[in-house]
This record gives structure tokens, C-alpha cells and sequence, in this order.
């Protein structure tokens, strides 16, 4: 499932590229024809993210609403602009993915092909895919001149500018929405580090762990209690925390809860420059270029069922709970 990280990429990439911009809109799957049709010939307004959720707003207090789930996601094409407020932690420019780009000779890969420390050009006639998971797989090859580009898939939505293309697939959701139901749409949703006030998120956090008799783990996915947390930050945090996920929140001594959210900003923040989930402390270069490039590397305990624990040696342990894999420790957090 998505984590919040790539989400505000998605949003910033689209306030580099299409706000501002007169979109023509069409639905090649023909599944938001109608939708496309309202949007067709507008100028695009303004952006915003929060949690899992993008907001796309159009002239005429017209609104699309995004939330792309398990398996949607936007192909960029054409003018890709990178957003210079993204920096990767060497202080240069981040993108979340490049897809028949030319990488400097420092690049690092993941196994998904994502370059994790270096950007495209800006301008630079290429395609970006870009998921909200780190499970990215590349688009075919294709002619970079060619313009717009071909409908590659089950494009839910095209949106095209005279310069930059973005296609959507395979969101859960997409529609339209007028400025009152998109405030009560996020009214719905917990506080997002990167939106709401961070004091005030903090204790808007608490306030709500500290009451519930339902585990910290499921809390922490529930995205009316804290917006963007998936599965790996969630067993990450909580790992962090030297915490037993099956603590009930009202159990959580209020400091751990107040570290959760904090430690929550920090990461997300670290999400959004460099594209990726890390989530280990003090690494020397050589380790962190390489956690860079090896998702393996960058985690404590997610996706490490049966390995030993990095701290006290235990096998990380994996289980259900409602539906979702969690992973823990269970001595570190016993």
C-alpha cells in the first residue's frame, strides 16, 4: 500500500508542471469521460497532498481528487521540471523516478530503477513513472519526439499541457469534487507533518492515541488518526520506538506517543527529498549509498521475516493483522 512520502513528490511534481497551465483533459480508458469532460480546457490552479490523497484544483472551484492506492499511478512526459525545493541528502535535486534519462556517473539505482541521488535535466523531453510504492516497474521505450506520446495501458486520465503529459492508472479513486467536499474529505483524514501545524498535529495525535483500545499498529494505519503512514513506516516506527505493536494506544505512555508524531515528521520529511523510505540513523557514506540503492539495506525490520534483528540478534517475526504483513522484533520490542 502507498506511503505519504511519494504522494507530496507526485503533488510537487505536478506544481512544477502543470499548475499554471491550461490541461486538456480526455480519458482514453473512457472509465472519467465525463469527468474529463469538466476539466477539459481549464487552467490549472493549485495542488495540494495530504496523507495518501492529492487535490488537483482547477479554475471555476473545481477540484480533482486522487488516491491511487495499491496500484495506480502517473506517467510524466515531455517537459519534466524538477522541483527545486526537493534536494536529495548530498544537496542535489531529487526526482522520484527517471525512466530514459542520462545519469551522471555517481548515480544510484534501486532494484526498481529508481535513481536515488541524482535529477533529470529541467527541461529535458523524457518519461517519469511514478508510483507510490517503491515497487516501480518502467514504461516501454519510446520514441522521446514523439508528441503528445502514445497511450501506453488503461490510461484512466490524461492531462496535457503544450509542453508536459501525465497519465493515470489503476487508481482506487478519481473524481471531482467542489471546494465544500474536498474540505470535508480532509476534515475526515488525521494530521499530515507536512500540512497541519506541527504542534498542533502533535497533540492532535495524541489526543486521539491516548484514548483508543485499539493496538498502536492498526493506529498508525488508520489514516483518520494520522494521515500518509503505510506499511513499512508503520514497522519501521514502531521499531524506532521499541515498541510491541500490540500495545493498545491508551496504554502508550504519552512520550512514546509524542515521539511517534515527531519521529513521523522527520521521516516523511526525509521521504519526500530523497524518494525513498530510509529509515536507519547514523550511517557512515558508504552504507547509506548503498541502503540507497538496496531497499534491504535501508530498514530495520520490514521485509526481514525469519533474518536476525540488526540490534539484538533475534529473528524479526512477520503476522497478519487485519490483512496487512506487520514485522517486528520480538525482543528489541517485547
Amino acid at each position: 500500500m502507498p506511503e505519504g512520502h511519494s504522494v507530496h513528490r507526485i503533488a510537487r511534481q505536478f506544481d512544477r508542471n502543470i499548475v499554471g497551465r491550461t490541461v486538456a483533459a480526455s480519458s482514453p480508458q473512457g472509465r472519467f469521460a465525463e469527468g474529463a469532460s469538466l476539466i477539459d480546457g481549464r487552467a490549472a490552479a493549485s495542488v495540494r497532498a495530504v496523507g495518501k490523497q492529492m487535490f488537483l484544483e482547477f479554475e471555476g472551484d473545481l477540484w480533482l481528487r486522487v488516491h491511487l492506492g495499491m496500484y495506480g499511478a502517473w506517467d510524466f512526459a515531455g517537459e519534466i521540471l524538477v522541483d527545486p525545493t526537493i534536494a536529495s541528502a548530498n544537496g542535489r535535486m531529487g526526482q522520484t523516478n527517471q525512466r530514459g534519462t542520462f545519469l551522471e556517473d555517481d548515480a544510484v539505482m534501486d532494484a526498481a530503477g529508481e535513481n536515488s541521488l541524482t535529477s533529470i535535466g529541467a527541461p529535458r523531453r523524457t518519461r517519469v513513472h511514478v508510483r507510490m510504492s517503491e515497487q516501480t516497474t518502467g514504461l516501454p521505450d519510446e520514441d522521446p519526439g514523439e508528441w503528445p506520446p502514445p497511450v501506453v495501458g488503461q490510461v484512466r486520465l490524461r492531462l496535457l499541457t503544450d509542453a508536459t503529459c501525465a497519465d493515470l492508472r489503476g487508481p482506487t479513486a478519481c473524481e471531482l469534487q467542489t471546494p465544500d467536499e474536498v474540505a470535508a474529505t480532509i476534515a475526515k483524514l488525521g494530521p499530515d507533518p507536512l500540512v497541519d501545524d506541527l504542534a498542533e498535529g502533535e497533540e492532535r495525535f495524541t489526543s486521539v492515541v491516548r484514548r483508543k483500545p485499539t493496538s498502536i499498529a492498526l493506529l498508525l494505519m488508520d489514516q483518520g488518526v494520522v494521515s500518509g503512514i503505510g506499511n513499512v513506516y508503520r514497522a519501521e516506527m514502531l521499531f524506532r520506538a521499541r515498541l510491541n505493536p500490540h500495545t493498545p494506544g491508551r496504554e502508550v505512555p504519552e512520550e512514546i506517543v509524542r515521539g511517534l508524531w515527531r519521529d513521523w515528521a522527520r521521516l516523511l520529511r526525509i521521504g519526500v527529498e530523497t524518494g525513498q523510505m530510509m529509515t536507519m540513523d547514523d550511517l557512515s557514506p558508504d552504507d547509506w549509498r548503498a541502503a540507497m540503492a538496496h531497499r534491504d539495506d535501508r530498514h530495520w525490520v520490514y521485509h526481514r521475516a525469519g533474518l536476525p534483528c540488526r540490534v539484538c540478534g533475534t529473528a524479526i517475526v512477520v503476522e497478519e493483522l487485519a490483512t496487512r504483513k506487520l514485522y517486528w522484533c520480538p525482543s528489541c520490542q517485547a
